[in-house]
């Protein structure tokens, strides 16, 4: 079901930019969208060459990645469980991954830090089982995410991503580096203390000046938001007819809309801003709207 997809790039006209681009990758699926469909690409592929059936992975109530993972499970033939964190409660995130077949574990916060404990106690027995970590954080996430760069036909000055890990991150910069690029690397973390994320990424590649972390555009946490992100969401929306979500990529649009006003980046320089998808956490902040 991962055959070869390219997600289109396109320029997008917003006040005060005039050379900003948009890879498109929230377009390459509407359930398995962005960064998922990168990161499940290869893992998917390695379950199926150790031949194991069912799929097992954890996230919270709202996590697109527990929809990417049903599907993807769904449309190949596969298995699929998921440990949620937190008590049980019904969404539209979790309506669609009982739809496409997942079985949902709700499981307290004390005992869901510990993930390869709980895989153990649950699925010690089947041999069918394959361990899919949170978000999808592996090596074969950081290969697809990889080829995000490798699709690139035009260079920019500038690439922007938001994380709240290190997966998408580490791939970028990998294939950055794999491809011989001088573009800068810009990751907005999404939660306070985001520092982290160079430690993580480092595990997976050598870091290079070519990496700056903007620490400052979290808006109080992971998943919180505060009225001038709405704001800026719905004048942006309005502007460009693209959506963004208030967990990453509204953050990293509003990072790079003040750093040009900062003179960090300049009107000339190109800015590539890496969609990661993710729209149906929408669901999740209605309220705020």
């Amino acid at each position: 079901m991962f055959e070869e997809i390219y997600s289109p790039v396109q320029k997008i006209t917003f006040a005060p930019f005039t050379n900003l681009f948009v890879k498109r990758d929230d377009l390459i699926d509407p359930y398995i969208s962005g960064n998922k469909w990168r990161k499940l690409k290869y893992i998917l592929a390695q379950a199926k060459a150790e031949h194991k059936t069912h799929l097992i992975t954890f996230g919270g109530a709202y996590s697109n990645h527990l929809v990417a993972t049903a599907a993807a499970a769904s449309r190949s033939g596969l298995k699929s469980t998921a440990f949620v964190r937190g008590e049980e409660v019904k969404n539209e995130m979790l309506l669609l991954c009982r739809l496409f077949g997942m079985k949902l574990i709700f499981t307290d916060r004390q005992s869901y830090r510990d993930k390869q404990k709980l895989f153990e106690q649950h699925f010690a027995n089947d041999e069918q089982a394959y361990f899919i970590d949170e978000g999808g954080a592996s090596t074969e996430a950081i290969r697809g995410c990889a080829e995000i760069i490798s699709e690139l036909t035009g260079t920019y000055d500038h690439i922007f991503c938001a994380a709240g890990t290190s997966t998408t991150a580490a791939g970028l910069l990998k294939g950055i580096q794999q491809q011989g690029l001088h573009t800068k690397l810009h990751i907005i973390p999404v939660l306070k203390g985001g520092s982290f994320i160079k430690d993580e990424i480092e595990k997976y590649t050598p870091l290079s000046g070519q990496l700056e972390l903007h620490l400052d555009y979290h808006f109080g946490g992971y998943a919180k938001t505060t009225p001038e992100l709405i704001g800026f969401i719905k004048t942006f929306t309005a502007q460009t007819g693209l959506l963004l979500d208030p967990v990453y990529t509204a953050k990293m649009f509003y990072a790079i809309v003040d750093l040009q006003k900062q003179g960090i980046i300049r009107k000339d320089e190109k800015v590539l801003a890496i969609h990661t998808g993710g729209l149906m956490g929408l669901f999740g902040m209605k309220d705020k709207f």
